[in-house]
């Protein structure tokens, strides 16, 4: 299976009062790795919007097991958990890399829609060729 890696460093800005990354910014990090993830696909976010795919979030998650702090140099290991020609789910683990500690896991699910009409679409049927680049990373049985 196929599992991406972004590194990220820890920025002043992104930490709170209390010097640890604010809950939010994983969500970049996870935006960040998502991109990432799929690029080693051999294509980008900006490709599948040029061609009128989008890929809104329905549903996101992260728990919080450790908090980051600034300067911690961060990998974020992305993995899909499922694919559907409606609809991706993708897992992060962030560890740091100093100690390999694991500070959170995440997931996404994003659907994949018709820029035009808002509408969930069958990337397989109406986008064969950014479907088979998908699977090539995430082998599905049968195909």
């Amino acid at each position: 299976m196929y599992k991406s890696n972004t590194e990220i460093t820890v920025r002043y800005a992104e930490t709170d009062q209390m010097g640890i990354v604010h809950h939010s910014n994983y969500y970049i990090y996870f935006e960040a790795a998502r991109e990432d993830f799929i690029a080693g696909a051999g294509i980008s976010y900006k490709d599948m919007e040029n061609q009128g795919i989008l890929m809104p979030l329905i549903e996101t998650q992260c728990k919080y097991i450790e908090g980051a702090k600034y300067a911690d140099k961060l990998n974020i290991e992305t993995t899909v958990e499922e694919l559907s020609p409606a609809k991706v789910t993708l897992q992060y683990t962030v560890i740091r890399k100093a100690d390999k500690k694991v500070l959170s896991k995440g997931k996404t699910v994003q659907v994949f829609v018709d820029r035009n009409n808002f509408r969930i679409i069958n990337l397989k049927r109406k986008y064969p060729d950014i479907w088979a680049k998908l699977t090539n990373l995430y082998p599905l049985p049968n195909t």
